[in-house]
């Protein structure tokens, strides 16, 4: 299933009618058929409201309001709208032709349903005076027990990337029209959009350069085929480069290492400082440990440095502390390493304070495939683009990252995107409970687990994001959301991988 932007939308609409001929009123006629569906199913019994803006969102709500009235149902319209578009205006017109009702206030009644047809993906900022005070009569009809069903995109919500400034429509269901909006899988739409359905109203992709939505189908095409005449050498060999002095209160720095083993790798071997290792002996007696330096902290040498080589992959960075020395690992297996080379946590800290002026050197003479795992922050720091303006540029800031430097990227947050700088993939797997300290450590060991077994970064990175997120959402209905740990995802692993095989 793909994800379009608002731009992405615009151009496919108008290839659709120039392009196709397919006439725009047809398109719409669709739309508000596919929303009169909804609103039976949601709501089979009851009086309904259609709030309607003057654009084409508009429109799509005064066709729902005629169909479901000439189904026998109880509908009024609310618009307030003085300027409207010309497929909205014709609408609106057979609307009261055929004997609707349009107020211009809201009514003191309740309903059993408000259909939300304010503003579709045209919103610029948030909404503003009668429109929010529209959002907060529909949020307020909630409420008092009405279902709310909103039109492409939840009103006051933006279509790039999710953001809700001030007041917007909270909906109990979403009805995208044609494509998914990324919008309302990202940010404040994971918390606003409900549940989220497409109509399919015959609207054609002129190009399949657009994002990915992973679910089940998509991603259990990439999972590593395993053989009954195998061994384990036949399934890779991961190096897990972790841990500190500074960061030993808590197991979750071998929680990778274990995720590791949980995801199919052959030999997990987790690199630790010696004076950090002692903690880890008999935690997962199936990981191999080493010893990376004397003390407490990690040193860079050349020693150390070349015995990672022969790992099929390496993920490093988590709990080490950021250093100059770990700058220099990473500096030295861009170099020399050919494998798949996971950076996450301190990792990229380090490049981000000790590297960064030379980025793309670093990257330009890479040997290796690189997946860069940050969160927010981290990708901020590492880019040198605010964390606002990350958030803001929705799909687009790791991917314009990625096509830069020739990096696979996976940021971390609510949804997660993973891109190749050409390639994008949107995962919406998972739950509050990754919230907590150790997630990031255990998506990074599956990823080191797949991409062992000879999975691309890119790959391994799209089918982990996704394994961890729904091995949370197994956790959580066990332990709740609240009091479920890292662990509780690594031990729902296999359920994760059984669902992708049965």
């Amino acid at each position: 299933m793909y994800v379009l932007t608002n731009k992405q939308m615009r151009d496919v609409d108008r290839y659709t009618i120039e392009k196709l001929g397919v006439p725009s009123l047809t398109l719409m006629e669709r739309a508000g058929i596919a929303l009169a569906d909804e609103a039976e199913r949601l709501s089979p019994t009851g009086k309904i409201v259609c709030v309607c803006g003057g654009g084409n969102n508009g429109g799509d709500g005064f066709v729902c309001a005629r169909i479901l009235q000439t189904r026998g149902r109880v509908v009024t319209t609310v618009c307030f709208a003085e300027k409207f578009s010309d497929d909205c205006l014709v609408n609106k017109e057979k609307w009261t032709a055929c004997g609707g009702e349009i107020l211009t206030a809201f009514p003191d009644q309740n309903f059993a349903l408000v259909i939300d047809c304010l503003f579709g993906t045209g919103l610029r900022g948030g909404l503003e005076d009668e429109t929010a005070c529209a959002a907060a009569w529909i949020n307020e009809q909630k409420t008092k027990g009405a279902k709310v069903l909103s039109a492409d995109i939840p009103s006051g919500l933006c279509g790039d990337n999710g953001l809700q400034k001030g007041e917007g429509v909270r909906a109990d269901v979403t009805v995208c029209i044609g494509e998914i909006k990324a919008g309302v899988l990202m940010a404040d739409g994971l918390d606003c959009s409900g549940e989220i359905k497409r109509a399919d109203i015959g609207i054609t992709l002129p190009e399949k350069d657009y994002a990915q939505l992973l679910d089940r189908d998509t991603v259990r095409t990439i999972l590593p085929v395993r053989k009954r005449n195998s061994h384990k050498g036949s399934y890779g060999r991961a190096a897990i480069v972790a841990g500190s002095a500074e960061y030993t209160g808590a197991a979750y720095l071998s929680a990778a290492a274990a995720a590791c083993l949980r995801t199919g790798a052959g030999y997990t071997t987790l690199f630790l400082p010696s004076d950090v290792l002692p903690y880890y002996l008999l935690k997962d007696p199936e990981v191999l440990l080493k010893s990376t330096n004397d003390g407490g902290r990690y040193a860079f040498t050349q020693e150390n440095g070349a015995e990672l080589l022969a790992y099929d992959t390496v993920a490093l960075g988590m709990g080490m502390g950021c250093s100059e020395d770990v700058a220099a690992l990473v500096e030295y297996l861009l170099c020399h390493y050919e494998g798949r080379l996971l950076i996450d946590a301190d990792g990229l800290n380090s490049l981000a304070r000790y590297k960064k002026d030379c980025l793309a050197a670093l990257f330009g003479n890479k040997k290796c495939g690189v997946l860069l795992t940050p969160h927010v922050k981290e990708f901020s720091r590492l880019s040198g683009v605010s964390v606002e303006e990350v958030v803001e540029r929705g799909l687009t800031a790791p991917c314009d990252f990625a096509a830069e430097y020739g990096v696979n990227v996976l940021l971390k947050n609510a949804s997660s995107i993973v891109t190749d700088g050409v390639r994008i993939a949107l995962n919406v797997t998972g739950n509050s409970g990754l919230a907590k300290g150790g997630s990031g450590d255990v998506l990074s060991g599956v990823i080191a687990g797949l991409c062992a077994q000879g999975l691309s970064a890119f790959d391994g990175g799209r089918l982990g994001a996704y394994l961890v997120g729904r091995a949370a959402e197994l956790a959580a209905s066990k332990q709740s959301e609240y009091a479920m740990t890292a662990r509780d995802v690594i031990a729902e692993l296999g359920k994760a991988f059984l669902e992708l095989e049965d």
